[in-house]
């Protein structure tokens, strides 16, 4: 089938246009100037901010005057991963998309569903005529996944609203109150660079899931750099390892699939063997959760600078001691990850180290609590730490009148009850919410699958069942 036959069509449409404008997080001009000409063509009060966010005004419907003015929410950019044996320029292409079944995914890249299809919806409902709806707000923010520089970047008065619908949850049977903040933790060196004294060795870690460093950070999943730690901890004792380059990761908020070190060791063989030894543990640990994962271990012939052996060892510490996973669960929500880390980028090259870190928690004393603790190991490994990005999570509000009105809609229309719940990722709603705390918010979606990684992909039918939904809260708002 071809995606312009899907329904409902129009959100289609809108996202397969939307999917022909590049928009990488911090390189949304194109996709800003696109949605701007989207509201403009519409006729619509349509205006951009300061920092880049488009706002665009529609009217109340007819016999909708009278209700309170909603806020449609969603984020312009997305996450651009991609599988390492695909050629592809984010910044100057559309995503490629396919069919399969019940899903929509792209051809091995990020398909940006996240926030895409919450993009589409609104587009949907700003064009349609056949909506009800009362005065609504769109609002397009941009920077979501590397900054929330958008929504930090929103002034108190720009918005008129009382409700704010954000449409950036991946699963149709949520609906979600609260969420965490986060802060990026990063680590950095400079050292001094050596002819390698021994043999050299090349270690691959690939094929590893990946995912979002937030909503799968309790799954299991495999961590690239992690991996690679483990394996070059166990040769700092004998091997007189002396770094060349590590590249593992990439984006803060995507768990990292792959990676690779060059280093050089004392005795090559006797390194690789014991290696392929640890390789045989770790293939066997994550075998039900990672049933891709390859590692190589291979001698590198090509001679090449190195760093010494004893600021080698410092890192390798670091990377071996500085926490990756599940930090805290909630005591008071069920199931809820309360804090965490992603070790999501080691970059060195050349003596130069960089090392990134995503913490987050729906708490701001343990978030602070894990970033401190990260910049703990790394000042004790000789690095310096910087802390940037902060923002704060959402205070969960249960049984507001919006979420009250939603739990009726969704339990008459589907049957059952939907699952109220906060999440373990970022959303907007707690930032806008400082500059707006009057405002009731709540946010839902269609489902989606391997946000942040090659494998995303959008549920058709969930679609569907979300634009019904969305439809039906729009035409129900309560009066002012």
């Amino acid at each position: 089938m071809e995606l312009s036959q899907l329904k409902p069509q129009l959100i289609w449409k809108n996202f397969s246009a939307l999917n022909s404008v590049p928009r990488p997080s911090k390189k949304e001009e194109k996709v800003i100037e696109f949605i701007k000409k989207f509201g403009e063509n519409l006729g619509l009060e349509t205006a951009v901010d300061e920092v880049g966010n488009v706002i665009i005004k529609k009217p109340a419907t007819k016999g909708m005057e009278d209700r309170k003015a909603v806020v449609l929410q969603s984020h312009l950019d997305m996450v651009c991963q991609k599988n390492s044996d695909i050629e592809f320029d984010f910044e100057a292409q559309g995503i490629q998309m396919e069919v399969d079944g019940d899903w929509v995914k792209a051809k091995g890249t990020t398909l940006g569903a996240d926030n895409g299809i919450g993009v589409a919806s609104i587009m949907s409902v700003l064009e349609s005529n056949d909506i009800a709806h009362p005065a609504l707000e769109a609002l397009f923010t941009i920077d979501e996944e590397t900054g929330m520089t958008g929504a930090l970047g929103l002034k108190p008065g720009q918005l008129h609203g009382k409700i704010l619908l954000n449409l950036d949850t991946e699963e149709d049977d949520e609906i979600d109150i609260g969420c965490a903040g986060g802060i990026d933790v990063t680590a950095s060196q400079t050292y001094n660079v050596e002819s390698a004294k021994g043999q050299t060795v090349k270690i691959t870690v690939k094929g590893l899931q990946g995912g979002h460093s937030g909503m799968d950070i309790h799954k299991g999943f495999g961590n690239a750099n992690v991996i690679l730690g483990r394996l070059l901890y166990h040769g700092i004792e004998n091997q007189n390892i002396q770094l060349i380059s590590i590249d593992g990761g990439g984006l803060r908020n995507a768990i990292p699939r792959e990676g690779n070190a060059v280093l050089s060791v004392r005795n090559s063989v006797e390194f690789i063997e014991a290696a392929n030894s640890l390789k045989a543990s770790i293939l066997e640990e994550f075998a039900s959760v990672e049933k891709d994962l390859h590692i190589n271990i291979e001698t590198f012939s090509t001679p090449e600078m190195a760093i010494s052996t004893e600021d080698s060892k410092k890192i390798i510490l670091a990377l071996k001691a500085a926490h990756n996973g599940v930090y805290r669960m909630s005591p008071d929500v069920a199931d809820l990850v309360e804090t965490s880390n992603n070790i999501a980028r080691v970059l060195l090259q050349n003596g130069e180290l960089t090392l990134m870190n995503l913490a987050r928690s729906s708490v701001d004393s343990t978030k602070n609590a894990v970033a401190e603790q990260l910049k703990s190991v790394f000042e004790l490994a000789g690095l310096k730490v910087e802390f940037s990005g902060s923002y704060p999570g959402w205070k969960p509000k249960p049984g507001s009148e919006i979420v009250q009105l939603m739990e009726k809609i969704y339990e008459k229309d589907f049957g059952e009850k939907p699952m109220v719940v906060a999440c373990h990722a970022g959303l907007e709603c707690g930032i806008i919410g400082a500059n707006y705390p009057e405002m009731e918010m709540v946010s839902f979606g269609p489902t989606i699958r391997g946000a942040h990684s090659p494998d995303e992909k959008a549920n058709i039918p969930s679609v569907q069942k979300f634009w019904g939904f969305l439809k039906e809260i729009l035409a129900n708002i309560p009066a002012k």
